[in-house]
């Protein structure tokens, strides 16, 4: 099953509204070059790019309780940002998301990221997930999280990484 195949299932177009890493090739394809935001965020784009896998980093401070990966019922507050305004943009009954106690982390899976649990450049705990599909071999998303830990183990030496691999069946 590809990532389109998977929002399709639960309702997303995935034309307009595709994985993070179609959504992040697209733009390097359109604009030729990967967008810098912060050395911890451009490192988990390029091994997005590099993997075509969602990646993700969440301020994990900034988290109520324990995320987890849920069907919307429809009534949980999203915040983000439109047009440079904070908005509220709830997700749809039926829509994937990743929330915590209090909201909603991350829209149609892991389409938009909310402004709440986002990477600054100061955030000293950090959750990354590599998000991968079944017909994504384990070699694969290994050599993935590798990458990821060799580049931030030289971003920040010294720093400490624990790695656990999760199966939502």
């Amino acid at each position: 099953m590809s990532w389109s195949d998977a929002y399709v299932l639960f309702g997303a177009k995935p034309n307009r509204t595709p994985c993070s890493a179609q959504a992040l090739r697209k733009r390097v394809l359109k604009d030729g070059t990967l967008p810098t935001i912060n050395p911890v965020v451009d490192l988990y784009n390029a091994v997005s790019l590099k993997y075509a896998i969602p990646v993700g980093g969440e301020n994990h401070d900034a988290y109520v309780g324990r995320p987890f990966l849920t069907i919307a019922d429809g009534t949980e507050t999203f915040d983000t940002l439109m047009n440079g305004e904070a908005v509220d943009d709830p997700p749809l009954l039926g829509e994937v998301i990743w929330r915590d106690d209090i909201g909603v982390i991350c829209r149609r899976w892991n389409w938009r990221q909310g402004t709440r649990t986002r990477l600054e450049a100061a955030t000293a705990r950090i959750w990354f997930i590599l998000e991968a599909l079944e017909t994504m071999p384990d070699e694969a998303l290994a050599e993935a999280t590798d990458a990821l830990v060799g580049g931030l183990n030289a971003l920040m030496p010294g720093c400490r990484i624990v790695s656990q691999a999760i199966a939502i069946t």
